[in-house]
Formats: C-alpha cells, structure tokens, sequence
C-alpha cells in the first residue's frame, strides 16, 4: 500500500522543529533522569504527579490518525516518530544522517543509559535498530525511493559501550527489487557490529515507477 503524505513548506517545518524540537529533548533529558534518580519516597510521588499533569496536558489535543509529511523542498519524508531519527520521538538518540554525493551514508550520535543492555554497554537490539534504519536509509538513496528491510543478519564483533558512536552504511549492488546494503557500528576504537542488508522496492513503488 502507499503511505499519503502531507506536504510541509519549509517555513512550517522550521516552526515545528522550533516548537516540538526542545519539548521531545526535555522527555528526553526526563526518562535518563528517571532511570539515575536516588531521590526519596516523598520527591520522587511529588515529581510523579507533576509528570501526570504534564501527561494530561499534552494530551488535551491529540492526532487521532498517523500523519507522514513530505518536505515540499527536498522531497525527504519527515517521520517525527521514528524511534531512531524522530524529532519529537524521546526515545530516538537522535541520529542526523548525512548523505554522501557517492550514496554513503553515516552518523555521528550519543546513546545514553536510555540505551544500556549489560551495564556500561549498548543493548544488542538498539544496534540491530540503529543499523537497520541506517542501511534502509542508504537502500533508500535516502528514503526518497522507498525500500524496506527483507533480511538483515548483524555480526557483533565485540561489546559496544555506551558513549559517542558512529554509524555508516552503503549499497553494494542491486539486482530487480532487491538492493543489498552493508554497514558498521563503531566506536573510537573500531567496528563492533557489521550488518548486511537485502532491502525491497515494496509492490506500491514499482507500479509507481
């Protein structure tokens, strides 16, 4: 099936980032910390009523339906609440992908205890979701031609800590439907998971052209 998008203009998705940008970065900064926080009973039922408040104000309005918008500029989706690049989606690192002219793609980003698996490490599953956006991403020449993950088989190298990360990604070749991509998790002292990816022009998109 297609997914309709709504065109935002570039001065309306500008007004966005400034609004929503600093209110998912504030649930980002409140959920690492409730997981360090060592306060008392009392402070800790008084910050939770506060947060119930806030909850309720926020949903006060609420989108009934998903909405996917296109910038009318660039032509680039904008998936808010993606889990890994969402702007208003506290529980992306976030990742900003930068495009290479040679289709290579790569990000530089945090994750935080948010993120912890063994302690002091990334959980294995956020590497898996970290690499399958960012190869989706390259297979996608940068999601405006749309292909979606049929396989992807990760090796883990060796433990990745929580801390400053690297992501990158790149198509090998594509044959018919199918693109292959491959990438890398790496830290500052090299690669601790490789991914390879088969990812497919989905039915909607052929018949597009």
């Amino acid at each position: 099936m297609d997914f309709g998008l709504d065109v935002i203009s570039a001065q309306e998705y500008e007004r966005q980032h400034a609004l929503y940008g600093p209110l998912t970065e504030a649930l980002r900064k409140l959920i690492g910390a409730g997981i360090r926080t060592d306060l008392d009973e009392d402070t800790v039922r008084e910050a939770q009523s506060t947060i119930e408040a806030a909850t309720e104000m926020l949903e006060r309005k609420q989108r009934t339906v998903p909405s996917t918008q296109r910038h009318e500029d660039t032509g680039r989706p904008l998936a808010w609440a993606n889990p890994v690049i969402g702007l208003r989606n506290a529980i992306a690192p976030p990742m900003v992908i930068h495009h290479e002219a040679d289709g290579r793609c790569w990000s530089e980003f945090t994750l935080s205890g948010a993120y912890e698996g063994p302690p002091g490490w990334v959980h294995g599953g956020i590497c898996a979701l970290v690499l399958d956006h960012i190869l989706g991403e390259a297979a996608s020449v940068g999601l405006t031609q749309p292909r979606f993950t049929g396989t992807i088989t990760l090796r883990y190298v060796r433990g990745t800590p929580l801390g400053p990360l690297r992501a990158e990604a790149f198509i090998e070749r594509s044959e018919g439907v199918k693109t292959f991509a491959r990438g890398y998790l790496s830290d500052a002292d090299g690669t601790t998971v490789e991914a390879d990816g088969i990812f497919i022009r989905p039915a909607w998109a052929r018949d597009a052209g």
